[in-house]
Parts: structure tokens; C-alpha cells; sequence
């Protein structure tokens, strides 16, 4: 099985897997003006890969079955303010004196 990953400008390690290059038909409108102008980054034979970096191999080719599409989000930044105050017993954010 083949698959076309593209990347956007908007959002730093956001990627979309479609079937085939330049197949969006089946991506929702709202997603793709979200995603904006795609980018194609590479075509993958997804046969001949066994692991895909962070992205779950089967998840990917259930979802491009199913839905025709899978959007791959960059994971949850850590904000290492908050952690450090929290490990000093601190609350998240310092409070605010007007």
C-alpha cells in the first residue's frame, strides 16, 4: 500500500497521509483550509516499513481505509515553567499583583 505525506507551513510537525499524491477528496473542507496549502513531503510504500517514527503503522492504514485520510498532530509542547514551579510546590503560574 502507498501513501502521499504532505506537511503545512501553519503548524510545525502536522502532517497528512492520503492513498495517493494529490488525493484529498475525502478530507473535509474544514480540515484542509485548516491545514492549508499542503506540501508534499514524500511517498511512502507502506509495505516495506515496519515502523513509521511516531506514528502508529496500523492506526495509519485502518484510518486511510476507513477515512480515506490521517492527520498526524505534533504532540502536546511541555511548558517547563509550569513543570518546574509545580516540582518546587508552586502553583502553575505565579500570581498576578495589579
Amino acid at each position: 500500500m502507498l501513501c502521499a505525506v504532505y506537511k503545512t507551513r501553519k503548524k510545525e510537525g502536522m502532517y497528512l497521509y492520503v492513498p495517493k499524491k494529490d488525493h484529498f477528496e475525502d478530507v473535509p473542507k474544514p480540515l484542509m483550509d485548516m491545514f492549508g496549502r499542503p506540501e508534499l513531503v514524500t511517498i511512502l510504500a507502506l509495505d516495506k516499513h515496519e515502523r513509521l517514527g511516531v506514528v502508529d503503522k496500523q492506526k495509519l492504514v485502518d484510518e486511510l481505509k476507513d477515512k480515506g485520510f490521517y492527520l498526524q498532530v505534533p504532540p502536546k509542547e511541555e511548558n517547563l515553567l509550569e513543570t518546574h514551579r509545580e516540582s518546587l510546590g508552586l502553583s502553575k503560574m505565579p500570581d498576578k499583583k495589579f
